[in-house]
């Protein structure tokens, strides 16, 4: 194995397994797996525990393979896609650099991860784990959207059919268990004077 492929394969994996370590475990000052579901649920993605733990296992589990060379393009995709993720989801839209919270740093992670993969598997292989990352990365989004709020019960309704509870109306009980609003009507009663 040639030294600078194997240092930087080593350095990249251990830094994933860093990463990893802080998210599961709050390792190297990092906020462990509460802060972590925190940040999850700031971002969206839901369940936020079960997010967390998979963005922590991965970078973990990912980054120990890549480091020992096992099953380099599969790990390669797994951090890919975290990768991926965090772009998405938390720098993308601060824009490329780092110093204002871009991704940066991401996009020389992905691409440092596939010219590895590419050197020892060839192009197509480098490609097919940037495509499996991206892939993973689109699936665990879209799985992670929150439940869309419940439609709240309409307050604008004209004042004739809401239960206003006022004198003149009466809010009462169908078969069907609707609640409708009625005006009450009362007949008059026949009277004395009425006779004739």
């Amino acid at each position: 194995m040639r030294i600078v492929r194997l240092g930087t394969r080593l350095l990249i994996g251990g830094l994933f397994v860093g990463h990893g370590a802080q998210k599961l475990a709050g390792a190297f000052d990092g906020p462990g797996i509460e802060g972590t579901a925190k940040m999850m649920d700031k971002i969206g993605m839901h369940p936020p525990k079960v997010n967390a733990y998979a963005a922590g296992i991965t970078e973990t589990v990912g980054g120990a393979m890549f480091a020992l060379g096992s099953a380099t393009p599969l790990a390669g995709a797994a951090l890919i896609g975290t990768m991926v993720t965090a772009i998405r989801k938390v720098h993308g839209p601060n824009g490329p650099w780092i110093t204002q919270r871009g991704w940066e740093y991401n996009a020389v992670l992905i691409a440092a991860i596939m010219a590895i993969v590419e050197d020892e598997y060839g192009v197509a292989a480098g490609l097919g784990a940037l495509g499996l990352g991206a892939a993973a990365s689109a699936v665990t989004v879209e799985l992670s959207q929150p439940a869309p709020e419940p439609t709240p019960y309409p307050t604008d309704l004209p004042a004739a059919e809401q239960t206003t509870g006022s004198a003149g109306s009466a809010s009462q009980k169908g078969d069907t268990g609707t609640v409708t609003t009625e005006p009450i009507r009362v007949e008059p009663s026949p009277s004395a004077d009425s006779r004739g």
